[in-house]
């Protein structure tokens, strides 16, 4: 692995954060600051952070490589304690008297009875930036309510039933989505009391959980919902009121999303691209009203045109027509998506080892580290301690 600070942003050269995270949310967010420059500190118990053996746990598998752990822990450095006892609680103390940020995603009670509650914590090292990562938040009598993402993000904001199917079964989401977007959440928090920290060398509480992560997300309609009592319901493909924002299948099976959001403005490229010029003139849609009245009858017709080429076929007409389009790909075609590759969309972890998914943002005349690993569990305890005994941190200025 690189020694810290030989990479990344100037400004996160000499930001040092300690992570008590498992599984997805914090350590997304401390992966990132890892990243971009930061030394990231993970600490974890005797048995490590659970998410190394998340194949075994599903039954799949203990042996593979595992990319969802490098996603989320690349570039940090692991230190073992056992917080348990009195020993490795005091050590875990002195690593945050040298900490810029400490980030956990433990749940409330299990901060607590390990003396790590957040304004108290606080309180012992006033210069640090506390992030909290929770499942519903550190008020209520649900604070402690054990969740994944796929109860508090998706089920409990009202993600899963506005997104639900054609039946009303609620979207049964892909694992760790609402993790990483609590994780980025986490992140602009981070940085925010950072900027404020180096002003004042005062630090705070920084709170996100995934419910309010997952409210912000639906945002849209739950507004609705306030002013109006009501929101609309979840809509299959063929009911969408947005025929041109709507998902189709070409003749080869393989399904595309037109992205047409201004009816008035697109329906004239889609209506020339399916040799139907004549549907400008038909007043079932002459109009963005007119099309979400008579939505139905436009979506089957765009179905039997869609029906009648391959998609390689539509594309070549589509964009001589100035159509807005998307392939609907398979993460077998993600991963090769030349304009992913071509955007820096991979990287390599672990010497090559582990093809892994870069982070969202890139920054210029910032280069990605080659010698980038994943630490193994523990294998920087004697060098962090080591450190630690010689290290004092410098006073604000």
């Amino acid at each position: 692995m690189s020694d810290p600070g030989t990479h990344g942003l100037s400004a996160l050269a000499d930001l040092r954060v300690v992570e008590l995270g498992v599984w997805v949310a914090a350590p997304s967010a401390a992966a990132l600051l890892a990243d971009w420059g930061a030394e990231v500190i993970k600490v974890e118990s005797p048995t490590g952070d659970p998410m190394r053996n998340v194949f075994g746990s599903l039954g799949i598998g203990s042996d593979l490589p595992n990319p969802a752990f490098a996603l989320d822990n690349r570039g940090k450095r692991s230190v073992v304690l056992d917080l348990r006892g009195t020993e490795d609680r005091l050590r875990l103390e002195e690593l945050l008297a040298t900490a810029d940020v400490f980030i956990s995603n433990l749940r409330p009670d299990a901060l607590d009875k390990l003396d790590l509650e957040a304004e108290a914590t606080v309180a012992r090292h006033p210069h640090l930036v506390y992030c909290s990562i929770s499942g519903y938040g550190l008020q209520g009598e649900d604070r402690n309510r054990p969740t994944y993402d796929i109860g508090a993000f998706w089920a409990r904001s009202g993600l899963s039933c506005q997104m639900a199917d054609e039946n009303g079964n609620p979207l049964n989401a892909r694992g760790g989505i609402g993790d990483h977007i609590t994780g980025l959440a986490a992140l602009s928090g981070i940085l925010a009391a950072v900027m404020e920290q180096r002003h004042t060398g005062k630090g705070r509480v920084v709170e996100v959980s995934l419910l309010r992560t997952g409210a912000y997300v639906l945002g849209w309609d739950l507004g609705l919902q306030m002013l109006l009592g009501k929101v609309s319901p979840a809509e299959s493909r063929h009911h969408n009121q947005s025929p041109l924002m709507n998902p189709y299948r070409a003749a080869d099976g393989k399904w595309f999303f037109l992205t047409g959001l201004e009816a008035n403005r697109h329906i004239g490229s889609v209506a020339r691209a399916i040799g139907r010029p004549e549907l400008l003139e038909d007043e079932r849609f002459s109009s963005a009203s007119a099309i979400r009245r008579n939505r139905t009858d436009f979506i089957a017709l765009l179905d039997e045109a869609f029906a009648q080429r391959p998609l390689v076929e539509w594309a070549e007409r589509f964009d001589r027509e100035g159509v807005w389009w998307a392939l609907a790909q398979t993460p077998a075609e993600v991963v090769e998506d030349p304009q992913l590759l071509a955007n820096d969309g991979f990287v390599e972890v672990e010497g090559g080892a582990v093809r892994s998914v870069n982070g969202p943002v890139t920054f210029s005349g910032v280069a990605w580290r080659e010698s980038v690993g994943v630490p193994e569990l523990g294998e920087d305890n004697d060098a962090v301690f080591a450190e630690l005994a010689a290290r004092t941190r410098p006073t604000p200025g």
